[in-house]
Parts: structure tokens; C-alpha cells; sequence
């Protein structure tokens, strides 16, 4: 008899590590209690004074159909008070942490669908001095709050000559288990220099409409986040 042994062939899998840096702009409205909600429109140079700490770190493993993906993103600001005809002065402190897990699964060469999650964890230091008739008067207001928002994903994917690297990326969640309503999207090019080293660029806008609670456990935080990012990564 003639036997002959093949070996099963075995999944290879892929892994990325991107160290990113974005460049915000945020715009929108916080509020804690029944103090008013504050205004917060800052660009990336008020964002970036003000920065005290951000951290930002991407991993993707990846075999043939499937990708698992997990997002990072810490940043500890702090945000002056535009005056207005509510707001006289203040600022506000807040401390944000993201978290987003995704799985995905490949339909097409260059298509992805998926499903994940956004958690959120913000802290929040409120004081400013509001207008009111004849004067000002200061109020002060802090609190924190931690919620998970399931996510639909779809994820668009070009790789030419395995050097140029096209994404685009868009999500949307919520839908009243944590936030109201969270979406985001995401378009990247990069350039891949080696076996190991690549580089990205692109630009991301993060939407989280969060509105609970009442009278002093109201928590209010309805951002956009939005700039150009760049990328760093590593594959192996």
C-alpha cells in the first residue's frame, strides 16, 4: 500500500500596531445636573495648549476572512469658556477614554461588514460664571460617566502592489443603550515601506450624542470630534 501524509495547511494570521496621532477639532455641548449645558467649539491649536495627556493605539489581527480589531484612545484636556450670551468665563476639564472592539468578517475582496462597540468613560470638571442680571454668578459642577454602545460596521479595504493602502471606514451605534446615537467615519492612504514599517494619513470624524438622566443626574455630553490623523504602523 501506498500512504502518503499532507500536512493541513495553517491559518496565518496578521497583526498591525498603529501608534496614532489625530489633530481635533471638537464641537458641541456639555452639561452636568441642571447647571446649562455648556458650548464647546475648539480647534486643534486650543485643544493641543490646553493637552495635558493623549494616548492612541490601534491593533488588528487578521487571517483570510475575518479581522479582529481593537481602538484606544485617551486624552485628558482642558477647554476655556468661550463668552457668550449665556456664559461670562470658566473652563472645563475633562478626561476622555475610548475603547472600540470590532470583529469583521470579508464579503467581498475589498469589503468588510462587522459589529463592535464604543466604550465610553468621561470625567468632567465644570466651572464657569454665567450672566445673569445685573452680574455674573459662578457655578460648579463635576461627574463621570461610563457606557457602552453596540456598533454596525463597514469597513472598505484597497491594498495595490501590497504598498499602497486605501481605507474608508464607517460605523453607526447606540441607538439608545448607551448614547442616543454615536456614528463615525474614517478614510485613510498609507504607503507601506518594508515587510514591517508602514505610514498613514487620513482623517476621522467620532459623533457621540449622550443625553440621561434628570434634575442632578443629568448627564449631558453631545460631541463631535474631528481632524487629520497620521498613523504609524508596524506589521508582523
Amino acid at each position: 500500500p501506498v500512504s502518503a501524509q499532507t500536512a493541513a495547511p495553517a491559518k496565518k494570521w496578521n497583526f498591525l500596531t498603529d501608534v496614532y496621532l489625530m489633530f481635533p477639532n471638537m464641537d458641541g455641548e456639555m452639561g452636568k445636573g441642571d447647571l446649562l449645558s455648556v458650548p464647546v467649539d475648539a480647534n486643534p491649536g486650543d485643544i493641543f495648549s490646553k493637552l495635558k495627556m493623549a494616548a492612541m493605539l490601534y491593533v488588528e489581527a487578521k487571517t483570510g476572512k475575518w479581522a479582529v480589531t481593537s481602538d484606544l484612545v485617551y486624552m485628558n484636556l482642558t477647554q476655556v469658556v468661550t463668552p457668550g450670551t449665556l456664559f461670562h468665563s470658566g473652563q472645563i476639564t475633562a478626561k476622555e477614554f475610548i475603547w472600540e472592539p470590532a470583529g469583521f468578517y470579508r464579503i467581498l475582496p475589498f469589503c468588510e461588514v462587522g459589529i463592535g462597540g464604543r466604550l465610553t468613560s468621561l470625567a468632567t470638571d465644570i466651572d464657569v460664571r454665567r450672566n445673569v442680571f445685573p452680574g455674573t454668578e459662578e457655578v460648579t459642577a463635576s461627574g463621570s460617566k461610563t457606557w457602552f454602545d453596540p456598533v454596525i460596521i463597514t469597513r472598505l479595504i484597497a491594498d495595490i502592489n501590497d504598498k499602497w493602502l486605501f481605507q474608508f471606514r464607517g460605523d453607526v451605534g447606540g441607538f439608545g443603550i448607551g448614547s442616543d446615537l454615536t456614528w463615525q467615519l474614517q478614510a485613510y492612504a498609507g504607503y507601506r515601506f518594508g515587510k514591517v514599517f508602514q505610514l498613514t494619513a487620513g482623517y476621522r470624524i467620532l459623533s457621540i450624542d449622550y443625553d440621561k438622566g434628570i434634575d442632578e443626574e443629568r448627564f449631558v455630553y453631545n460631541i463631535e470630534t474631528f481632524g487629520p490623523v497620521l498613523r504609524f504602523g508596524f506589521n508582523f
